[in-house]
């Protein structure tokens, strides 16, 4: 082999290995999650409990102390904290590093189940938790106006058809409803009248519960057949509130309305979504831990035009705050 043998091997040794580094290169491209933060897994599971009316001072002695008091029997949970507000509790649990992140869900889970007898009796909705990515931030806001459908119907399309469906998606770790308008009839005594009548607000909230019954009535069985006991349905609306018998006096009975003011309303009145100054449910995708944005905000996008042919024609949905437009420029400029 002679000097000018080396010479042309040794660029054509250059160029191959070059080659290979960005074959390479293009490869590990395609391999790297997507996403605009690094990484960070730590097994944290928040638990969220409502109990509509209540003060934040009743959230905090009544639901998060007793939730408290059962999650510190689980072995391995380094930091419990809460915040109330009115009518909402949030707890947060924070497990060493070491704990899997599902064993430490079905502790908490079975907490859930212990606590249930010291939770209010009011509570209606029993609490939920969820396993969370404390770095991790929505991916994608979508918010749902509509001009001429109330705000109660428009969040059971929210809460019931979207959100649902956008769960299904692979990638997407859950979906959250912010001011969510959830249909309730609102009862504003007059105490007065209540005075006048010799009731109390103890007899009131008696017959309004007795009236709207939730719970199996029984059967009927015989011989050759069985017959299931049906009640009147439950109270749907406030003019069927307002013609609860809440009492008898001097022989003739009193009724709700008599006393009391009854409305269509909603569960919480005091937050709302706004969208362009226009009230809107407000919906927030969150993308699972190592899942691809730009692949998951795809999805979503791709299932809009579905969603739109199964709402009425007056609900608008807007994308909002996007995460993926700053990630899919990145991705331009690398290529470029």
């Amino acid at each position: 082999m002679n000097l000018s043998e080396i010479s042309i091997r040794r660029p054509v040794m250059v160029v191959l290995l070059s080659l290979s580094l960005i074959v390479a290169g293009i490869l590990g491209l395609r391999q790297i999650p997507v996403a605009a933060l690094p990484s960070y897994n730590t097994p944290v599971i928040n638990v969220n409990a409502d109990l509509p009316g209540a003060s934040p001072e009743t959230m905090a002695s009544s639901v998060a102390l007793p939730l408290e008091k059962q999650f510190s029997t689980i072995g391995g949970i380094s930091v419990i904290t809460s915040s109330s507000t009115l009518g909402s509790t949030s707890l947060t649990l924070e497990f060493d590093s070491s704990i899997n992140v599902n064993a430490a869900a079905v502790d908490v889970q079975a907490a859930l189940l212990r606590a249930q007898r010291s939770l209010p009796t009011e509570m209606t909705d029993l609490p939920s938790y969820r396993k969370v990515n404390p770095a991790d931030a929505p991916i994608l806001f979508m918010a749902m106006t509509s001009p001429a459908m109330n705000l109660s119907d428009l969040n059971d399309y929210a809460e019931n058809l979207i959100a649902p469906g956008l769960s299904t998606i692979n990638g997407v770790a859950q979906v959250n409803v912010f001011g969510a308008k959830r249909f309730a009839v609102r009862v504003r005594i007059k105490q007065e009248r209540l005075n006048s009548r010799n009731l109390s607000m103890e007899e009131v909230a008696a017959a309004i519960r007795s009236a709207n019954p939730n719970s199996p009535i029984g059967s009927l069985e015989g011989d050759k057949q069985t017959m299931t006991i049906q009640a009147n349905g439950q109270l749907t609306k406030a003019a069927d509130f307002a013609e609860i018998i809440v009492a008898t006096r001097n022989g003739l009975p009193v009724r709700l309305k008599e006393i009391a003011s009854v409305e269509d309303s909603y569960q919480t009145v005091r937050s709302f979504g706004s969208y362009n100054t226009e009230r809107s449910v407000v919906l927030a995708v969150q993308r699972q831990p190592n899942a691809n944005t730009v692949q998951v905000v795809d999805a979503v996008r791709k299932l809009m035009p579905t969603f739109q042919q199964q709402i009425p024609s007056s609900i608008k949905i807007t994308l909002v705050n996007d995460r993926s437009l700053s990630i899919r420029a990145a991705i331009e400029d690398v290529k470029n």
